[in-house]
């Protein structure tokens, strides 16, 4: 497995299904064919880097766009 985000091997497992870059210290989660990245930030809490890797819009940005 490689990260999305700099292609690193060095990738740490830490629950099931979710995995760690120490590279570019990302976590992800891998779930069948969908993946999230997410930014483990200073707190600990996670904020979502999907609109940064993936084309499909989110519920979420659906809604500000109408």
């Amino acid at each position: 497995m490689r990260c999305p985000n700099c292609n690193s091997k060095d990738i740490g497992k830490i629950g099931s299904h979710q995995y760690y870059c120490w590279g570019c210290f990302i976590e992800f989660t891998v779930n069948g064919d969908k993946m999230s990245v997410f930014q483990v930030e200073e707190d600990g809490t996670l904020s979502s880097l999907d609109d940064l890797f993936f084309d499909e819009p989110t519920v979420e940005q659906q809604m500000h766009a109408n």
